[in-house]
Protein backbone atom coordinates (compact mmCIF):
# COMPACT_ATOMS: atom_id res chain seq x y z
CA UNK A 1 0.00 0.00 0.00
CA UNK A 2 0.78 3.70 -0.82
CA UNK A 3 1.86 6.05 2.36
CA UNK A 4 -1.00 8.78 3.16
CA UNK A 5 -0.14 11.93 1.67
CA UNK A 6 -3.68 13.86 2.96
CA UNK A 7 -4.59 14.89 6.42
CA UNK A 8 -6.70 12.18 7.19
CA UNK A 9 -9.57 11.26 9.92
CA UNK A 10 -10.47 7.45 9.94
CA UNK A 11 -14.05 6.42 11.53
CA UNK A 12 -13.54 2.73 12.88
CA UNK A 13 -11.79 0.10 15.17
CA UNK A 14 -8.30 1.46 14.58
CA UNK A 15 -7.19 -2.12 14.31
CA UNK A 16 -8.56 -2.82 10.80
CA UNK A 17 -7.79 0.12 9.36
CA UNK A 18 -3.99 -0.18 10.32
CA UNK A 19 -3.73 -2.94 9.04
CA UNK A 20 -5.39 -1.97 5.96
CA UNK A 21 -4.61 1.74 5.23
CA UNK A 22 -1.54 2.77 6.79
CA UNK A 23 1.52 1.77 4.74
CA UNK A 24 5.02 0.14 6.45
CA UNK A 25 7.53 2.85 7.97
CA UNK A 26 5.22 5.56 6.57
CA UNK A 27 4.89 7.79 10.10
CA UNK A 28 7.40 9.63 11.83
CA UNK A 29 5.20 10.24 15.23
CA UNK A 30 2.74 8.55 17.50
CA UNK A 31 0.69 9.62 20.16
CA UNK A 32 -1.35 7.56 21.60
CA UNK A 33 -3.80 8.21 24.26
CA UNK A 34 -5.55 4.49 25.00
CA UNK A 35 -9.24 4.17 27.06
CA UNK A 36 -8.82 2.78 30.36
CA UNK A 37 -11.00 3.47 33.78
CA UNK A 38 -8.56 3.66 36.14
CA UNK A 39 -11.51 4.71 38.95
CA UNK A 40 -12.48 1.01 38.58
CA UNK A 41 -11.51 -1.41 41.61
CA UNK A 42 -8.29 -3.37 41.04
CA UNK A 43 -10.64 -6.21 42.28
CA UNK A 44 -12.99 -6.37 39.28
CA UNK A 45 -9.99 -5.82 36.84
CA UNK A 46 -8.41 -8.89 37.98
CA UNK A 47 -11.68 -11.07 38.69
CA UNK A 48 -11.81 -13.93 36.63
CA UNK A 49 -14.20 -14.29 33.81
CA UNK A 50 -15.89 -17.23 32.16
CA UNK A 51 -17.64 -17.67 29.21
CA UNK A 52 -18.44 -15.41 25.93
CA UNK A 53 -19.75 -12.13 26.88
CA UNK A 54 -20.17 -9.25 24.78
CA UNK A 55 -17.24 -6.79 24.07
CA UNK A 56 -18.73 -3.45 26.03
CA UNK A 57 -16.43 -1.60 24.30
CA UNK A 58 -17.34 -2.65 21.02
CA UNK A 59 -20.87 -2.78 21.73
CA UNK A 60 -21.65 0.34 24.04
CA UNK A 61 -17.93 1.89 23.96
CA UNK A 62 -17.84 2.36 27.85
CA UNK A 63 -14.19 1.85 29.27
CA UNK A 64 -14.66 -1.39 30.02
CA UNK A 65 -13.12 -4.48 28.75
CA UNK A 66 -14.28 -8.24 29.26
CA UNK A 67 -12.34 -11.52 28.32
CA UNK A 68 -14.61 -12.70 25.72
CA UNK A 69 -14.05 -14.36 22.42
CA UNK A 70 -12.81 -11.33 20.56
CA UNK A 71 -10.06 -11.10 23.43
CA UNK A 72 -9.39 -14.86 22.99
CA UNK A 73 -9.29 -14.37 19.41
CA UNK A 74 -6.67 -11.63 19.08
CA UNK A 75 -4.92 -13.49 22.00
CA UNK A 76 -4.48 -16.40 19.89
CA UNK A 77 -3.35 -14.03 16.99
CA UNK A 78 -0.78 -12.79 18.98
CA UNK A 79 0.90 -16.00 20.13
CA UNK A 80 0.76 -17.46 17.16
CA UNK A 81 1.69 -14.83 14.53
CA UNK A 82 3.52 -12.65 16.18
CA UNK A 83 7.12 -12.11 16.73
CA UNK A 84 9.11 -14.92 19.13
CA UNK A 85 9.68 -11.88 22.00
CA UNK A 86 6.07 -10.61 21.94
CA UNK A 87 4.30 -14.32 21.79
CA UNK A 88 6.44 -15.17 25.07
CA UNK A 89 5.37 -11.58 26.73
CA UNK A 90 1.75 -12.15 26.27
CA UNK A 91 1.99 -15.40 26.99
CA UNK A 92 3.42 -14.50 30.35
CA UNK A 93 1.25 -12.10 31.06
CA UNK A 94 -2.00 -14.10 30.83
CA UNK A 95 -0.09 -16.99 33.22
CA UNK A 96 0.60 -14.59 35.76
CA UNK A 97 -2.73 -12.29 35.41
CA UNK A 98 -5.25 -14.70 34.25
CA UNK A 99 -8.37 -14.26 31.96
CA UNK A 100 -9.85 -11.17 32.82
CA UNK A 101 -10.67 -7.55 32.29
CA UNK A 102 -7.13 -6.02 32.40
CA UNK A 103 -5.87 -9.01 30.50
CA UNK A 104 -8.60 -8.15 27.78
CA UNK A 105 -7.65 -4.59 27.65
CA UNK A 106 -3.29 -6.07 27.40
CA UNK A 107 -4.34 -7.97 24.39
CA UNK A 108 -6.37 -5.31 22.68
CA UNK A 109 -3.31 -2.69 23.15
CA UNK A 110 -0.45 -5.26 22.21
CA UNK A 111 -2.30 -6.09 18.70
CA UNK A 112 -2.51 -2.62 18.53
CA UNK A 113 1.09 -1.84 19.07
CA UNK A 114 2.50 -4.09 17.05
CA UNK A 115 0.94 -2.65 14.25
CA UNK A 116 1.97 1.26 15.34
CA UNK A 117 5.73 -0.69 15.64
CA UNK A 118 5.11 -1.55 11.95
CA UNK A 119 3.72 1.62 10.53
CA UNK A 120 6.49 3.81 12.33
CA UNK A 121 9.74 4.68 10.75
CA UNK A 122 13.46 3.93 11.36
CA UNK A 123 13.84 7.72 13.19
CA UNK A 124 10.04 7.31 14.41
CA UNK A 125 8.95 7.94 17.98
CA UNK A 126 5.93 6.60 20.10
CA UNK A 127 4.40 8.49 23.13
CA UNK A 128 1.71 6.15 24.76
CA UNK A 129 -0.23 8.06 28.02
CA UNK A 130 -1.60 6.54 30.33
CA UNK A 131 -2.07 6.34 34.23
CA UNK A 132 -0.42 4.02 36.68
CA UNK A 133 -3.51 1.46 36.38
CA UNK A 134 -1.71 -0.55 33.90
CA UNK A 135 1.69 1.58 32.84
CA UNK A 136 4.07 -1.10 34.04
CA UNK A 137 2.50 -3.77 32.05
CA UNK A 138 2.20 -1.66 28.88
CA UNK A 139 6.08 -0.58 29.56
CA UNK A 140 6.73 -4.39 29.58
CA UNK A 141 4.89 -4.64 26.45
CA UNK A 142 7.13 -1.34 24.69
CA UNK A 143 10.38 -3.46 25.69
CA UNK A 144 9.35 -6.49 23.89
CA UNK A 145 8.07 -5.40 20.94
CA UNK A 146 10.10 -2.32 20.36
CA UNK A 147 13.16 -3.81 22.60
CA UNK A 148 13.98 -2.37 25.73
CA UNK A 149 17.17 -0.35 24.50
CA UNK A 150 14.79 1.95 22.47
CA UNK A 151 12.33 2.62 25.49
CA UNK A 152 14.10 6.65 26.03
CA UNK A 153 11.98 8.20 28.94
CA UNK A 154 8.48 7.85 31.12
CA UNK A 155 7.35 11.09 31.61
CA UNK A 156 5.21 12.24 34.40
CA UNK A 157 3.21 15.22 33.87
CA UNK A 158 1.33 16.79 36.40
CA UNK A 159 -1.92 17.15 35.88
CA UNK A 160 -3.78 18.10 39.59
CA UNK A 161 -3.39 18.70 42.62
CA UNK A 162 -2.91 16.07 45.61
CA UNK A 163 -5.87 15.37 46.74
CA UNK A 164 -7.44 13.37 49.71
CA UNK A 165 -7.59 9.23 48.80
CA UNK A 166 -8.53 6.11 50.46
CA UNK A 167 -5.60 4.85 52.78
CA UNK A 168 -2.70 5.64 49.78
CA UNK A 169 -1.02 9.00 48.35
CA UNK A 170 -3.28 10.90 46.25
CA UNK A 171 -2.63 10.39 42.32
CA UNK A 172 -1.59 13.58 40.60
CA UNK A 173 0.29 12.35 37.34
CA UNK A 174 -0.10 11.05 33.98
CA UNK A 175 2.72 8.48 32.63
CA UNK A 176 4.09 9.38 29.26
CA UNK A 177 6.14 6.59 27.64
CA UNK A 178 8.50 7.60 25.40
CA UNK A 179 10.22 4.97 22.95
CA UNK A 180 11.45 4.69 19.47
CA UNK A 181 12.00 2.42 16.47
CA UNK A 182 15.58 2.42 16.41
CA UNK A 183 18.55 4.40 18.30
CA UNK A 184 18.73 6.60 15.10
CA UNK A 185 15.73 9.01 16.05
CA UNK A 186 14.70 12.22 15.33
CA UNK A 187 15.53 14.60 18.76
CA UNK A 188 14.81 18.56 18.59
CA UNK A 189 16.21 18.80 21.64
CA UNK A 190 13.46 20.84 23.37
CA UNK A 191 13.72 23.05 26.59
CA UNK A 192 11.07 24.55 28.65
CA UNK A 193 9.89 28.15 28.32
CA UNK A 194 12.24 30.71 30.09
CA UNK A 195 10.93 31.85 33.60
CA UNK A 196 8.74 35.01 32.93
CA UNK A 197 10.27 36.70 36.42
CA UNK A 198 13.48 35.94 35.39
CA UNK A 199 13.27 37.63 32.17
CA UNK A 200 11.84 40.65 33.64
CA UNK A 201 14.39 40.69 36.73
CA UNK A 202 18.00 40.44 34.10
CA UNK A 203 16.35 41.96 31.11
CA UNK A 204 15.64 45.67 31.86
CA UNK A 205 16.80 47.26 28.84
CA UNK A 206 15.04 48.20 25.52
CA UNK A 207 16.46 48.58 22.76
CA UNK A 208 15.35 52.09 21.17
CA UNK A 209 15.50 50.87 17.34
CA UNK A 210 13.51 47.27 18.04
CA UNK A 211 11.89 47.40 21.34
CA UNK A 212 13.19 44.13 22.06
CA UNK A 213 14.07 44.14 25.92
CA UNK A 214 17.74 42.95 26.69
CA UNK A 215 20.92 42.32 28.92
CA UNK A 216 24.27 43.83 28.50
CA UNK A 217 26.56 40.81 28.79
CA UNK A 218 31.02 40.67 28.52
CA UNK A 219 32.33 40.97 25.31
CA UNK A 220 35.88 40.56 27.40
CA UNK A 221 37.44 37.25 29.03
CA UNK A 222 39.96 37.25 31.93
CA UNK A 223 43.57 37.02 30.85
CA UNK A 224 45.72 39.16 28.28
CA UNK A 225 46.19 38.16 25.37
CA UNK A 226 49.13 39.46 22.36
CA UNK A 227 46.82 38.69 19.21
CA UNK A 228 44.15 40.88 18.26
CA UNK A 229 42.22 39.73 21.08
CA UNK A 230 44.35 41.75 23.27
CA UNK A 231 44.34 44.85 21.25
CA UNK A 232 42.31 48.17 21.27
CA UNK A 233 39.27 48.94 19.83
CA UNK A 234 37.68 52.14 18.98
CA UNK A 235 39.93 53.77 22.26
CA UNK A 236 39.13 50.76 24.36
CA UNK A 237 41.98 48.59 25.23
CA UNK A 238 40.69 45.39 27.61
CA UNK A 239 44.71 44.85 28.50
CA UNK A 240 44.73 47.80 30.61
CA UNK A 241 42.40 46.27 33.17
CA UNK A 242 43.95 42.39 32.53
CA UNK A 243 41.40 40.84 29.77
CA UNK A 244 41.14 40.48 26.32
CA UNK A 245 37.79 40.52 23.81
CA UNK A 246 36.17 37.52 23.92
CA UNK A 247 33.68 37.37 20.39
CA UNK A 248 31.09 34.66 19.98
CA UNK A 249 31.82 33.38 17.21
CA UNK A 250 28.58 31.17 17.07
CA UNK A 251 26.54 34.13 16.94
CA UNK A 252 29.06 35.56 13.96
CA UNK A 253 28.12 32.61 12.61
CA UNK A 254 24.51 32.55 12.93
CA UNK A 255 24.54 36.24 11.42
CA UNK A 256 26.67 35.39 8.22
CA UNK A 257 29.28 37.23 9.88
CA UNK A 258 32.87 36.76 8.11
CA UNK A 259 35.76 39.01 9.33
CA UNK A 260 39.08 38.30 9.99
CA UNK A 261 40.36 40.24 12.68
CA UNK A 262 38.86 40.80 16.32
CA UNK A 263 38.21 44.36 15.17
CA UNK A 264 36.26 43.97 12.29
CA UNK A 265 33.90 41.16 14.11
CA UNK A 266 33.26 44.02 16.73
CA UNK A 267 32.57 46.42 13.69
CA UNK A 268 30.36 43.80 12.31
CA UNK A 269 27.94 43.28 15.54
CA UNK A 270 27.82 47.06 15.86
CA UNK A 271 26.43 47.82 12.44
CA UNK A 272 24.36 45.06 13.40
CA UNK A 273 22.70 47.18 16.44
CA UNK A 274 24.12 44.44 19.03
CA UNK A 275 26.48 46.49 20.43
CA UNK A 276 25.25 48.36 24.04
CA UNK A 277 27.48 50.95 24.68
CA UNK A 278 27.49 52.83 28.10
CA UNK A 279 26.27 56.44 29.21
CA UNK A 280 29.74 56.79 31.11
CA UNK A 281 32.73 57.73 29.04
CA UNK A 282 34.88 55.16 28.62
CA UNK A 283 32.81 52.59 30.31
CA UNK A 284 33.61 49.02 28.18
CA UNK A 285 30.91 47.96 25.29
CA UNK A 286 28.93 45.13 25.90
CA UNK A 287 27.09 42.87 24.20
CA UNK A 288 23.33 42.76 23.71
CA UNK A 289 21.34 39.41 24.76
CA UNK A 290 17.85 39.65 23.78
CA UNK A 291 15.08 38.24 26.14
CA UNK A 292 13.08 36.52 23.01
CA UNK A 293 16.00 34.72 22.20
CA UNK A 294 16.86 33.39 25.14
CA UNK A 295 16.86 29.16 25.66
CA UNK A 296 15.01 27.86 28.45
CA UNK A 297 16.40 24.90 30.54
CA UNK A 298 16.74 21.55 29.30
CA UNK A 299 13.45 19.65 29.51
CA UNK A 300 13.53 16.65 32.47
CA UNK A 301 11.10 13.97 32.45
CA UNK A 302 8.51 15.42 35.21
CA UNK A 303 6.36 18.30 33.77
CA UNK A 304 4.96 20.28 36.04
CA UNK A 305 4.39 23.77 33.85
CA UNK A 306 1.69 22.44 31.95
CA UNK A 307 -1.61 22.53 33.50
CA UNK A 308 -4.40 20.51 32.58
CA UNK A 309 -7.03 21.86 30.98
CA UNK A 310 -9.55 23.78 33.57
CA UNK A 311 -13.77 23.91 33.73
CA UNK A 312 -12.87 27.39 32.54
CA UNK A 313 -10.12 27.26 30.07
CA UNK A 314 -11.09 28.61 26.78
CA UNK A 315 -9.39 25.67 24.73
CA UNK A 316 -12.11 23.55 27.24
CA UNK A 317 -14.78 21.43 24.47
CA UNK A 318 -16.93 19.55 27.51
CA UNK A 319 -14.80 16.67 27.50
CA UNK A 320 -13.27 15.17 31.01
CA UNK A 321 -10.42 13.44 29.58
CA UNK A 322 -9.58 16.65 26.94
CA UNK A 323 -5.36 16.88 27.42
CA UNK A 324 -4.31 20.71 26.54
CA UNK A 325 -2.46 21.49 23.43
CA UNK A 326 0.24 22.92 25.18
CA UNK A 327 0.93 19.14 26.31
CA UNK A 328 0.80 17.62 22.49
CA UNK A 329 2.92 20.69 20.99
CA UNK A 330 5.78 20.18 23.47
CA UNK A 331 5.52 16.08 22.21
CA UNK A 332 5.49 16.69 18.52
CA UNK A 333 7.85 19.91 18.67
CA UNK A 334 10.06 17.28 20.46
CA UNK A 335 9.85 14.75 18.27
CA UNK A 336 8.86 15.75 14.66
CA UNK A 337 9.95 18.44 12.07
CA UNK A 338 7.33 20.91 9.90
CA UNK A 339 5.79 18.33 7.42
CA UNK A 340 6.44 15.19 8.94
CA UNK A 341 3.33 12.36 9.68
CA UNK A 342 1.87 12.79 12.91
CA UNK A 343 -0.72 9.72 14.02
CA UNK A 344 -3.16 9.66 16.83
CA UNK A 345 -5.19 6.00 16.53
CA UNK A 346 -6.93 6.95 19.69
CA UNK A 347 -7.61 10.74 18.97
CA UNK A 348 -11.09 11.70 20.54
CA UNK A 349 -11.66 15.19 20.30
CA UNK A 350 -8.58 15.58 18.66
CA UNK A 351 -6.14 17.73 20.42
CA UNK A 352 -3.06 15.82 18.76
CA UNK A 353 -4.82 16.84 15.04
CA UNK A 354 -4.95 20.28 16.31
CA UNK A 355 -1.29 20.68 17.50
CA UNK A 356 -0.29 18.58 14.56
CA UNK A 357 -2.21 21.04 12.25
CA UNK A 358 -0.60 24.06 14.21
CA UNK A 359 2.82 23.31 14.12
CA UNK A 360 2.56 22.12 10.24
CA UNK A 361 2.93 18.83 10.23
CA UNK A 362 0.53 15.90 8.09
CA UNK A 363 -1.56 14.28 10.22
CA UNK A 364 -3.95 10.69 10.81
CA UNK A 365 -6.54 10.78 13.33
CA UNK A 366 -8.51 7.43 14.26
CA UNK A 367 -11.52 6.62 16.25
CA UNK A 368 -14.52 4.51 16.98
CA UNK A 369 -17.46 6.71 17.51
CA UNK A 370 -19.21 9.17 14.95
CA UNK A 371 -19.61 11.37 17.87
CA UNK A 372 -16.00 11.99 18.71
CA UNK A 373 -15.36 12.60 14.44
CA UNK A 374 -18.07 15.15 14.31
CA UNK A 375 -16.08 16.87 17.34
CA UNK A 376 -12.86 17.09 15.51
CA UNK A 377 -14.49 18.24 11.94
CA UNK A 378 -16.02 21.39 14.47
CA UNK A 379 -12.89 21.97 15.91
CA UNK A 380 -10.59 22.26 12.96
CA UNK A 381 -13.02 24.26 11.13
CA UNK A 382 -12.85 27.28 14.42
CA UNK A 383 -9.60 26.76 14.57
CA UNK A 384 -8.34 27.02 11.19
CA UNK A 385 -11.34 27.17 9.05
CA UNK A 386 -10.65 23.62 7.32
CA UNK A 387 -13.11 21.87 5.63
CA UNK A 388 -13.56 17.88 4.62
CA UNK A 389 -13.54 16.78 1.45
CA UNK A 390 -11.41 20.33 0.41
CA UNK A 391 -8.87 20.52 3.50
CA UNK A 392 -8.84 16.37 4.89
CA UNK A 393 -10.12 13.55 3.42
CA UNK A 394 -12.66 11.58 5.91
CA UNK A 395 -13.07 8.38 5.84
CA UNK A 396 -15.21 5.78 6.78
CA UNK A 397 -18.61 7.90 7.81
CA UNK A 398 -21.69 7.18 5.08
CA UNK A 399 -21.01 9.05 1.65
CA UNK A 400 -24.32 8.13 0.35
CA UNK A 401 -27.96 6.80 1.03
CA UNK A 402 -26.97 3.37 0.62
CA UNK A 403 -24.27 3.62 3.46
CA UNK A 404 -26.19 5.50 5.70
CA UNK A 405 -28.78 2.81 5.28
CA UNK A 406 -26.16 0.32 6.29
CA UNK A 407 -24.74 2.24 9.31
CA UNK A 408 -28.21 2.20 10.57
CA UNK A 409 -28.38 -1.17 10.38
CA UNK A 410 -25.17 -1.98 11.59
CA UNK A 411 -25.37 0.16 14.62
CA UNK A 412 -28.89 2.84 15.12
CA UNK A 413 -27.23 4.89 17.87
CA UNK A 414 -24.23 5.37 15.69
CA UNK A 415 -26.05 6.24 12.83
CA UNK A 416 -28.13 8.55 15.39
CA UNK A 417 -24.72 10.15 15.83
CA UNK A 418 -23.56 10.88 12.65
CA UNK A 419 -26.64 12.63 11.35
CA UNK A 420 -26.62 14.69 14.51
CA UNK A 421 -23.19 15.81 13.24
CA UNK A 422 -24.47 16.56 9.78
CA UNK A 423 -26.35 19.34 11.49
CA UNK A 424 -23.67 20.41 14.02
CA UNK A 425 -26.23 19.27 16.85
CA UNK A 426 -25.32 17.93 20.37
CA UNK A 427 -26.20 14.59 21.21
CA UNK A 428 -28.19 13.90 24.01
CA UNK A 429 -29.78 10.78 25.61
CA UNK A 430 -25.88 9.18 26.30
CA UNK A 431 -24.36 8.93 29.49
CA UNK A 432 -21.00 10.11 29.80
CA UNK A 433 -19.58 11.77 26.72
CA UNK A 434 -16.07 10.29 27.47
CA UNK A 435 -15.60 6.75 27.91
CA UNK A 436 -12.58 5.76 25.37
CA UNK A 437 -9.79 7.76 25.56
CA UNK A 438 -8.90 11.14 24.78
CA UNK A 439 -12.16 12.87 24.54
CA UNK A 440 -14.23 9.80 22.91
CA UNK A 441 -17.74 9.85 23.38
CA UNK A 442 -20.71 6.82 23.10
CA UNK A 443 -22.69 4.95 25.17
CA UNK A 444 -25.75 3.26 25.96
CA UNK A 445 -28.88 5.18 25.33
CA UNK A 446 -31.06 7.05 28.20
CA UNK A 447 -34.39 8.36 28.71
CA UNK A 448 -34.21 11.31 25.86
CA UNK A 449 -37.95 12.44 26.09
CA UNK A 450 -38.32 12.55 22.29
CA UNK A 451 -35.25 14.73 22.05
CA UNK A 452 -31.80 13.06 20.54
CA UNK A 453 -30.00 16.24 19.94
CA UNK A 454 -30.32 20.34 20.31
CA UNK A 455 -28.50 23.17 18.91
CA UNK A 456 -28.23 26.42 20.65
CA UNK A 457 -28.21 29.51 18.98
CA UNK A 458 -28.60 32.93 20.21
CA UNK A 459 -31.30 35.17 18.55
CA UNK A 460 -31.58 38.10 21.01
CA UNK A 461 -28.46 38.82 22.77
CA UNK A 462 -31.07 40.48 25.61
CA UNK A 463 -32.12 37.07 26.20
CA UNK A 464 -31.09 33.69 27.12
CA UNK A 465 -30.13 31.22 24.18
CA UNK A 466 -33.04 29.30 22.16
CA UNK A 467 -32.99 26.23 21.56
CA UNK A 468 -33.44 23.95 18.21
CA UNK A 469 -34.64 20.43 19.52
CA UNK A 470 -33.63 17.59 17.05
CA UNK A 471 -34.73 13.80 16.95
CA UNK A 472 -33.53 11.08 14.50
CA UNK A 473 -35.24 8.13 12.56
CA UNK A 474 -33.57 5.51 11.09
CA UNK A 475 -36.60 2.92 10.70
CA UNK A 476 -40.44 3.67 9.61
CA UNK A 477 -41.39 6.80 9.71
CA UNK A 478 -45.17 8.22 9.42
CA UNK A 479 -46.92 11.52 10.35
CA UNK A 480 -47.52 10.62 14.16
CA UNK A 481 -44.18 11.02 14.55
CA UNK A 482 -43.99 14.66 13.10
CA UNK A 483 -47.03 15.40 15.74
CA UNK A 484 -45.19 14.12 18.53
CA UNK A 485 -42.05 16.61 17.77
CA UNK A 486 -44.48 19.14 17.37
CA UNK A 487 -45.60 18.06 21.18
CA UNK A 488 -41.97 18.15 22.37
CA UNK A 489 -41.19 21.51 21.37
CA UNK A 490 -44.11 22.72 22.93
CA UNK A 491 -43.75 21.18 26.28
CA UNK A 492 -40.07 22.00 25.88
CA UNK A 493 -40.55 25.70 25.20
CA UNK A 494 -38.12 25.18 22.47
CA UNK A 495 -37.70 27.68 19.15
CA UNK A 496 -37.62 25.19 16.60
CA UNK A 497 -37.83 21.21 15.71
CA UNK A 498 -35.94 19.49 13.35
CA UNK A 499 -36.92 16.16 12.41
CA UNK A 500 -34.23 13.74 10.46
CA UNK A 501 -35.31 10.73 8.60
CA UNK A 502 -33.42 8.18 6.99
CA UNK A 503 -36.44 7.66 4.92
CA UNK A 504 -37.79 10.18 2.52
CA UNK A 505 -41.07 12.31 4.61
CA UNK A 506 -44.57 11.33 3.45
CA UNK A 507 -47.13 14.52 2.15
CA UNK A 508 -48.99 13.95 5.38
CA UNK A 509 -45.78 14.35 7.50
CA UNK A 510 -45.28 17.63 5.32
CA UNK A 511 -48.97 18.73 5.90
CA UNK A 512 -47.91 18.48 10.33
CA UNK A 513 -44.59 20.26 9.69
CA UNK A 514 -46.29 23.48 7.83
CA UNK A 515 -49.43 23.04 10.06
CA UNK A 516 -46.91 24.07 12.85
CA UNK A 517 -46.17 27.32 11.75
CA UNK A 518 -43.10 29.83 12.22
CA UNK A 519 -40.31 31.10 14.16
CA UNK A 520 -40.16 34.92 14.07
CA UNK A 521 -36.79 36.02 14.93
CA UNK A 522 -36.22 39.37 15.99
CA UNK A 523 -32.14 39.40 14.82
CA UNK A 524 -32.71 38.84 11.06
CA UNK A 525 -36.53 40.07 11.09
CA UNK A 526 -37.49 36.82 9.30
CA UNK A 527 -39.62 33.77 9.35
CA UNK A 528 -38.42 30.27 9.83
CA UNK A 529 -40.14 27.14 10.00
CA UNK A 530 -41.24 26.08 13.19
CA UNK A 531 -40.55 22.40 12.55
CA UNK A 532 -38.32 21.23 9.57
CA UNK A 533 -38.17 17.80 8.02
CA UNK A 534 -34.63 16.77 6.80
CA UNK A 535 -34.09 13.76 4.69
CA UNK A 536 -30.80 12.04 5.48
CA UNK A 537 -30.51 11.98 0.79
CA UNK A 538 -30.61 16.04 1.55
CA UNK A 539 -28.38 16.54 4.21
CA UNK A 540 -25.97 14.66 2.51
CA UNK A 541 -26.26 17.14 -0.47
CA UNK A 542 -25.35 20.00 1.69
CA UNK A 543 -29.37 20.89 2.71
CA UNK A 544 -29.06 22.52 5.82
CA UNK A 545 -31.51 23.50 8.52
CA UNK A 546 -33.12 26.83 8.38
CA UNK A 547 -32.13 29.02 11.87
CA UNK A 548 -30.77 32.17 13.11
CA UNK A 549 -27.13 32.31 14.33
CA UNK A 550 -26.27 29.09 14.99
CA UNK A 551 -23.79 27.47 17.61
CA UNK A 552 -22.60 23.86 16.58
CA UNK A 553 -22.49 20.76 18.65
CA UNK A 554 -19.74 21.54 20.83
CA UNK A 555 -18.16 24.54 22.36
CA UNK A 556 -16.09 26.54 19.92
CA UNK A 557 -12.41 26.23 19.45
CA UNK A 558 -9.87 29.16 19.79
CA UNK A 559 -9.10 30.43 16.13
CA UNK A 560 -5.65 29.97 15.70
CA UNK A 561 -4.67 33.35 14.27
CA UNK A 562 -1.07 32.83 13.72
CA UNK A 563 -0.82 33.21 9.58
CA UNK A 564 1.54 30.49 9.04
CA UNK A 565 -0.06 28.18 11.49
CA UNK A 566 -2.63 26.98 8.56
CA UNK A 567 -1.06 24.42 7.24
CA UNK A 568 -1.46 24.09 3.08
CA UNK A 569 -3.35 21.04 1.78
CA UNK A 570 -0.52 18.46 1.48
CA UNK A 571 0.42 17.52 -2.06
CA UNK A 572 -1.64 14.39 -3.84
Amino acid sequence: MKPITTNTLFYGDNLPILCEYIADESVDLIYLDPPFNSNRSYNVLFKDERGAEADAQIEAFDDTWHWGASAEHTYKELVENSPERVSAMIGALRQFIGANQMMAYLVMMAARLVELHRVLKPTGSLYLHCDQTASHYLKMMLDAIFGEQNFRSEIAWKRTFAHGSSKKFGPLHDVILFCTKSENFLWTEPRKSPNQDYIEEHFKNVDPTSGRRFQAISLTGAGVRKGDSGKAWRGINPTTVGRHWAVPNDLLETLGIVAKTTQEKLDALDAAGLIYWPKKEGGTPRLKAFADEVKGGALSDFWDDIPPVGAQAAERLGYPTQKPLALLERIISASSNEGDVVLDPFCGCGTAVAAAQKLGRKWIGIDITHLSIALQKNRLKDMFELKPGKDYQVIGEPQDLASARQLARDNRYQFQWWALSLVQARPLGTPSPVVTGEGRGGGKKGADRGIDGVITFIDDPREKPKRALVQVKSGHIKSGDVRDLRGVIEREDAAIGIFITLEPATREMEKEAVAAGFYHSALVQRDFPKLQILAIEELLNDAEPKLPIVRGTFKQAERVRDANAKQKKMEL
